[in-house]
């Protein structure tokens, strides 16, 4: 740091140090009145043991989640609130288009009883219910994990395989390719139909569409915000018959419209029309 710099630091540090003690000077005026305010010290992105996460640019990860480490996640995921990804002693990848729901914790392993390192893979296309368990384990493209679940270290899920909700799969199971596989310990229960492989994937397209308008919310400014409760606010007691009586055409303005992919009858209609 040249002499500039230094300068510039030191006034830096001399203007904090004012707006600090100010602080306690309004703080002791206002006595039992005051509130005080703690700086959140989350880090929705961390590094540890010199790896950093690598995240597509594209990938929504929600301002309350936590990926930590050695963690891989590609184009199309999705990360939801609360989430945590701990790649601290082992490496954790996820593929393209998969999401991992709200609360869910996805861990990996140095050691355990059998001996094994192990990482955790998540594949592509992946859907992850909430709160959901995975703790050095694979599951495959496309395969399906429901709410509450456990998977513990080397359990394998196939591709379009699903796992119950609330269900515990034992360490080294493997769920076949195709089978519904439930309770505590989970066991196979049943075929997945052709509609519940292609609820798999719809699943998955689903939460890439829903991520987008989360991510847009996320990057919203402030004062974006605050337009957007005025309109809302001017917009809401619309009458389309009073306003026709008068010759007013009211257009919605563009930051109330969601997406067509997001409003389930017109993405029918797109779907049905393609």
């Amino acid at each position: 740091m040249g002499t500039l710099g230094r300068a510039i630091y030191t006034v830096g540090k001399w203007i904090r140090g004012t707006g600090q003690a100010m602080d306690r000077l309004g703080s002791t005026i206002q006595g039992g009145l005051r509130v005080e305010e703690d700086v959140s010290r989350h880090r929705t992105i961390m590094g540890i043991f010199g790896k950093e996460p690598r995240i597509n640019k594209d990938v929504f990860v929600a301002p309350s989640a936590a990926v930590i480490g050695d963690v891989e996640i590609g184009h199309g995921s999705s990360i939801w609130y609360g989430s945590v990804l701990r790649g601290d002693v082992n490496s954790i990848r996820i593929g393209s288009g998969s999401n991992i729901q709200d609360n869910s914790l996805v861990h990996v392993a140095k050691t355990n009883i059998s001996g094994k390192v192990l990482p955790t893979i998540i594949g592509s296309n992946v859907t992850v219910g909430h709160s959901a368990i995975l703790h050095a384990c694979t599951i495959e493209d496309e395969a399906f994990v429901g709410m509450g679940a456990t998977l513990l270290d080397g359990v394998v899920v196939e591709k379009h395989s699903m796992v119950g909700a609330g269900s515990l799969v034992k360490q080294n199971t493997r769920i076949p390719s195709g089978e519904v596989w439930v309770g505590n310990p989970a066991k196979f229960l049943r075929k997945l139909t052709e509609e519940e492989i292609a609820f798999i994937s719809q699943s998955a397209t689903n939460y890439f569409n829903l991520a987008q308008v989360h991510a847009a919310e996320n990057d919203k400014s402030f004062d974006e915000i605050e337009l957007e409760k005025k309109l809302r606010k001017k917009f809401a007691h619309k009458d389309e018959e009073y306003d026709s009586i008068l010759g007013v055409v009211r257009e919605i303005p563009p930051q109330l419209i969601l997406p067509d992919n997001i409003l389930p009858d017109k993405a029918r209609a797109a779907a049905v029309s393609r």
